[in-house]
């Protein structure tokens, strides 16, 4: 960095807005009382330096090295010809409003990366290598980077997968949640595949490496995070946007008065209220009040460009589990199939097997007993066959528990009523396992993830009160994501994605020239988060990946308040144009004014300033304005 960067540096540091200010206080005393400015200090000039030279620096820059026709030229070329003809407090105070508006942007579009660390401390660092050594099997711990493709590796339960691969031996429940949200565990074995960073929940497997470092699916899913992030371009404010035809605009009027009046005061004055500053102001200001009416609400806004982008979405994806739905699951069927079995007997049985279980399944269905007061034993003998279900022996009673085909391996015939039940559970999306009693199936039990109170009412406000579409994209089978769809009022539903699909389907979006919110909860849905124009995270329950991806958080989980969100998103845009137009107004009128001779430069920076009040005062209305009806109850 050179000497002129370090010395800019050090006048932000300074906090140039507010230094500044002050010394244009004192200018403006000194203007306005006719006291004579102490030799040794003008206020005014103080302004200019502090405010002026960072100004000066940035317009510059953008004019040679960008070929960028900004604001900040326009505020330069004011403030140069005010202090040719001796007005100082004029070029102080144009340079200060500018300063403040870019302070105040500065303040609302900081964004938080923490997001792809957390996401890269996902990757597990070692491996279980199974090598052959004179005939014999041994484990050699490795690095996972050193794993090759075809290498043979042990993961005992609780250990993450190192590497994408495929089972060779063993059974076991895998928890993806990381790869596609589901919120049940997956039961694998022989020839299934699994993917790395994934965890290994109880029985020990060898799996063959099909895919390695960079091609992993983990890797992937923070190569997409990383991508996604460096595609976020940044936004120019609405000022340089309109700084390309404001500047020959201002110049033409201030050279064609002066030629026409020869009055050098009115050209300058022209420049002076040219100046965008309630422009500059509108932005900040609006997306200021709006973010604190939204921290009031529990709603965390992290840029004022979200905001932005967010008044603008006509399309909102949601992932199911932990979005819609909590992600616990909760036992939802109970199904006696024999005559001499009633609900509170097959609940006693099924709750005795299960006692002693670490599957989310078991645990379940303990919690589910436990709450509705049901007295259960413990079994005097419990094993745990990984993949498939649970064998106990409970007095003279041998009770099972698990898959269909747990049953069939244990000899037991699976009866019609059961096959019956079981589809139609699978049909609504839910879980099931099959209970045994000696040797004869008794029922079936059904579990389901919960749908959020207010899921279906949030679907219903954002498509009929705010004209958004919804879709759901997520990891769950078809017939699941189905189900739940049709509960919340969601026609357009993508099952059964990977995180990569869900980027796919929101590019896809993006495209067909929609301006998209994803919804998410999970580091799976992080890279889509990153993706969308602009994103929300469920920042209660919701993966601290998933939140530092996203723009905004739902804190406490509250969906009922993303209606609202959009909802403030629009009043603020709303009212960014309001500002916008009003300044534009004022602007006009002063120009007229200058023209005709009505203003000189000082007069014309004092009545210039009403439109920045006119900004200020309308975005603190919004912080506010009561959106009360838009948070779903």
């Amino acid at each position: 960095m050179g000497q002129l960067e370090r010395f800019i540096g050090v006048l932000e540091g300074l906090k140039m807005t507010i230094v500044g200010g002050v010394f244009l206080l004192f200018s403006l005393y000194f203007v306005l009382t006719g006291t004579p400015i102490p030799n040794y200090l003008d206020p005014a000039w103080v302004t200019v330096f502090i405010c002026g030279i960072p100004l000066v620096y940035l317009a510059l820059t953008r004019l040679i090295n960008e070929h960028w026709i900004s604001s900040a030229l326009l505020i330069v070329m004011a403030m140069v010809a005010s202090i040719y003809i001796g007005e100082i407090f004029a070029a102080g105070e144009v340079t200060f409003i500018m300063a403040l508006g870019a302070l105040l942007e500065d303040y609302t579009v900081e964004r938080s990366k923490r997001g792809l660390t957390d996401l890269i401390n996902l990757k597990p660092e070692k491996g279980r290598l199974l090598i052959n050594e004179n005939g014999q099997t041994i484990e050699k711990e490795v690095q996972a980077t050193d794993i090759q493709i075809g290498d043979i590796l042990r993961v005992l339960p609780g250990e993450k997968i190192p590497v994408d691969g495929v089972i060779i031996d063993g059974d076991t429940s895998v928890d993806q949640s990381v790869m596609t949200g589901e919120s049940l565990p997956l039961d694998k074995t022989i020839d299934d595949e699994v993917f790395s960073g994934t965890l290994n929940l109880h029985g020990s497997i060898d799996i063959k490496a099909t895919k390695v470092g960079t091609d992993s699916s983990l890797e992937k899913l923070i190569r997409l995070v990383q991508e996604a992030d460096e595609k976020q371009a940044p936004t120019q404010r609405i000022a340089d946007k309109w700084a390309t035809w404001l500047v020959p605009v201002a110049l033409a009027i201030a050279i064609v008065t002066y030629l026409i009046t020869g009055n050098l005061e009115r050209g300058v004055t022209i420049l002076v209220v040219f100046c965008p500053c309630a422009l500059i102001l509108a932005t900040p200001t609006a997306i200021m009040a709006a973010i604190g009416q939204a921290t009031k609400q529990g709603v965390l806004i992290k840029s004022g460009e979200a905001l932005e982008i967010m008044g603008n979405v006509d399309t909102i994806t949601f992932d199911k589990t932990g979005t819609l739905t909590f992600g616990n699951l909760e036992v939802s069927d109970i199904v006696p199939l024999v005559d001499d079995i009633s609900e509170e007997d097959l609940t006693k049985y099924v709750t005795i097997s299960e006692v002693k279980s670490e599957h989310p399944i078991g645990k379940a269905i303990v919690n589910h007993s436990k709450e509705n007061g049901k007295e259960y034993d413990e079994p005097d003998t419990f094993e745990m066959i990984p993949g498939k279900g649970v064998k106990v022996q409970y007095k003279d009673d041998v009770i099972l528990s698990g898959t269909t085909r747990f049953m069939e391996d244990n000899n037991i015939d699976i009866i019609d009523s059961c096959h019956k039940e079981l589809d139609l559970l699978r049909n609504e999306g839910k879980a099931s396992i099959v209970v045994a009693l000696n040797n004869r199936i008794i029922g079936v039990i059904g579990l389901s993830d919960v749908l959020r109170e207010n899921a279906e009412a949030v679907v219903s406000t954002l498509k009929n009160d705010l004209e958004t579409n919804v879709e759901l994209l997520t990891g769950d089978n078809y017939k699941a994501a189905n189900y739940f769809a049709s509960k919340v009022g969601i026609t357009d539903v993508h099952s059964e994605l990977l995180p990569e699909n869900k980027v796919e389907i929101v590019e896809q979006l993006k495209a067909s020239n929609k301006k998209v919110c994803m919804v998410g909860d999970g580091v799976n849905d992080a890279p889509a988060l990153k993706t969308a124009d602009v994103s929300v995270a469920m920042g209660g329950m919701g993966s601290d990946i998933a939140i530092d991806a996203a723009d905004m958080a739902l804190l406490g989980d509250d969906i009922e308040k993303l209606p609202y969100l959009k909802k403030l998103s629009n009043a603020t845009l709303f009212t960014i144009h309001l500002s916008i137009t009003i300044s534009m107004i004022i602007n006009a009128i002063a120009i007229i004014c200058s023209v005709l001779g009505l203003l000189n430069p000082i007069t014309g920076a004092l009545v210039h300033n009403v439109g920045s009040c006119a900004v200020v005062m309308l975005a603190a209305s919004l912080y506010d304005r009561d959106f009360s009806k838009y948070v779903i109850s």
